[in-house]
């Protein structure tokens, strides 16, 4: 058995997520790396949401939805490639809609 009290809790994960052979649920992963780790329930409370925020910026790990977690390794690019012009359209202002107001004070200015 390996000894995890030096891996961070994102390892273990990983580690856990390669013997597994579909994606997991957020809540029974957290609960195996909580298990593994040894924590207490106030460690346990305290550390959820570190360990939700880990896997998150890992990019070892995607959400696969209804808060699933897998590994990238197993999945296409294109399903799990975000395209960033899906979500920040570029939005040009309508000329129409200018009324000439700046927002300055002419007063403060002359």
């Amino acid at each position: 058995m390996v000894d995890y009290r030096q891996s961070s809790m994102a390892d273990v994960a990983y580690d856990l997520m390669t013997k597994k052979k579909k994606p997991v649920d957020f809540y029974k992963l957290w609960q195996e790396v909580s298990e593994i780790k040894g924590f207490d329930q106030d460690d346990k409370d305290e550390n959820e949401s570190l360990f939700y925020t880990n896997i998150t910026l890992d990019g070892r790990f995607i959400t696969v939805g209804e808060n699933r977690w897998d590994l990238r390794s197993r999945h296409k690019f294109d399903e799990v490639h975000i395209d960033m012009n899906d979500i920040y359209a570029d939005e040009e202002e309508d000329p129409s809609e200018d009324d000439g107001d700046d927002g300055l004070i002419e007063d403060d200015y002359n």
